[in-house]
């Protein structure tokens, strides 16, 4: 997008970063931001319009992660209905956190149970729900069930773990054809020590981590030619993912290169305020580099999605209202830069509606070192909209 357009954007919207975003009932864009419980003229106890139809507006969907059951570290169960009812008013997509995952699918080489997922997608379709695919591999072995980091591959490893990758995302595929339409088919390729792809059983079986990358797409396409193929990862805009985002962009060149049938890059978007930074009073992050990692991803023709979004909180203090109006803001301004790739950015998803069913708050080290809830979804625990949703309504009704 031009420069100009940029400006545009961020001045006619420097005016609304100086409304509170907490207490009182406040207003964007001539709507209506209800208070906390405050309730609809339809009698829901959620604000309308809902982030779904705002995201419509041009031509995206805003979503979640459910789970299938109820878990300490997973996200909120369909089997919730209080949580379900939230979803259902606020989202128009649902990706599952982990049922589709080798952990939870495949419990051994020639063995399938699709058992939970298929309650997903089968609350998806009853609730009109569209639905995403997340993963078809999750590209390290810390996440690889114990029977696949072990795998005996034989005289011919190869060809045994060719048919042990295809064979996998042709049974999920065609199981879900005609649901997905957009999957995750790679998640989280990259080694941090050695700055390249991670090898694992399956790379050292066909020779290289590309050959396994290489061959999760051509499958997936082969199975699903109208959908689209996303490559997935956590980098983000703060000062220590730049080596990261450096490592997908060379990755990604090199899918391209070779001609792998990528369509888009899954931008997780786990942003984190870690310290705070004087200059701007919530947590440092690099504008430009994060513009320029931007602009090489779409200048190879990807498309831009927001996959996993939520708040670390760490550096900010434990007054709940000092401390949400920073993770708004700090969350304003990401999806102001964000949605000025608004003709490369598809679907923006949610890792979790609310505090208490987000993964943050068990895994380190996003959790706060004062043990405290973090707070980094649109609704706390209690269900109350948090001045987070308020931000991220203003950023898509724009």
């Amino acid at each position: 997008m031009p420069r100009d357009l940029r400006l545009t954007r961020r001045d006619a919207l420097t005016g609304l970063a100086a409304i509170p975003l907490a207490g009182c009932a406040s207003s964007y864009a001539g709507r209506s931001v209800l208070e906390p419980g405050a309730g609809s003229a339809n009698g829901s106890p959620y604000p309308k319009p809902s982030l779904d139809q705002l995201a419509r507006k041009n031509g995206r969907r805003f979503g979640s992660a459910v789970a299938s059951t109820p878990g300490r570290t997973d996200q909120g169960s369909i089997q919730n209905a209080r949580y379900m009812k939230l979803i259902k008013a606020e989202c128009g997509i649902v990706v599952p956190e982990n049922e589709m995952k080798w952990q939870t699918i495949r419990p051994g080489p020639d063995a399938f149970d699709f058992s939970r997922m298929d309650s997903i997608t089968a609350w998806a379709k009853q609730n009109d729900m569209a639905l995403r695919g997340h993963t078809l591999l999750w590209h390290r072995p810390q996440w690889f069930p114990d029977w696949l980091n072990t795998y005996d591959f034989g005289a011919n490893p190869v060809a045994e773990a060719e048919k042990l990758l295809t064979d996998h995302i042709r049974a999920v595929t065609r199981r879900y054809r005609g649901q997905i339409q957009s999957y995750d088919v790679v998640n989280e390729a990259i080694d941090h020590d050695r700055n390249a792809p991670i090898e694992t059983s399956l790379s050292r079986a066909m020779g290289s981590p590309e050959a396994v990358i290489d061959l999760a797409f051509h499958t997936a396409r082969e199975e699903l030619p109208d959908a689209q193929l996303v490559y997935n990862d956590y980098m983000s805009w703060e000062p220590d993912h730049r080596k990261h985002c450096d490592d997908v962009l060379r990755l990604l060149e090199g899918m391209v290169k070779r001609g792998t049938p990528v369509d888009a890059l899954g931008i997780q978007s786990h942003i984190e305020i870690f310290a705070i930074d004087p200059a701007t009073g919530v947590g440092p992050y690099l504008e430009r580099e994060w513009r320029r990692f931007l602009d090489e991803v779409t200048g190879m023709g990807l498309r831009l999605l927001i996959t996993e979004f939520d708040v670390k909180d760490r550096a900010l203090p434990a007054n709940v209202r000092e401390r949400d109006q920073k993770v708004a803001e700090f969350s304003r301004r990401y999806f102001d830069l964000m949605l000025e790739y608004g003709d490369h950015l598809d679907d923006i998803l949610a890792w979790g509606m609310t505090d208490t069913f987000n993964w943050l708050q068990y895994f380190e080290p996003a959790e706060r070192p004062d043990g405290l809830q973090v707070r980094g979804t649109p609704y706390s625990s209690d269900y109350e909209v948090k001045p987070l949703r308020t931000a991220i309504a203003e950023q898509l009704d724009f």
